[in-house]
């Protein structure tokens, strides 16, 4: 049951990484897109992480930080984003 499990965020990690990657086509903004591929990204990633963590229970410590890590460091860098881009505007 943990094997389907894991698989099944595995691939449900893969599915939203390609997910994101349909926004770029569209005609959106430019911000619209970053910000569509940097979430869907995230989240992407996480459930991958998430998925091998079932799979390999004996390396939790490197897979939460790993875990923990995404969510920081993607959320730190949509934020610097959205600063720069809200600068740019003003100018």
């Amino acid at each position: 049951m943990i094997d389907i499990l894991s698989y099944f965020c595995i691939g449900g990690g893969i599915v939203f990484w390609f997910w994101g990657t349909l926004p770029l086509l569209g005609r959106r903004s430019v911000l619209f897109k970053l910000h569509s591929l940097s979430v869907s990204d995230t989240l992407g990633s996480m459930a991958i992480v998430f998925g091998l963590l079932l799979k390999l229970p004996s390396e939790w410590q490197l897979l939460i930080l790993a875990i923990l890590s995404l969510a920081l460091w993607n959320t730190m860098l949509g934020y610097v984003l959205a600063y720069c881009a809200s600068s740019q505007e003003e100018s």
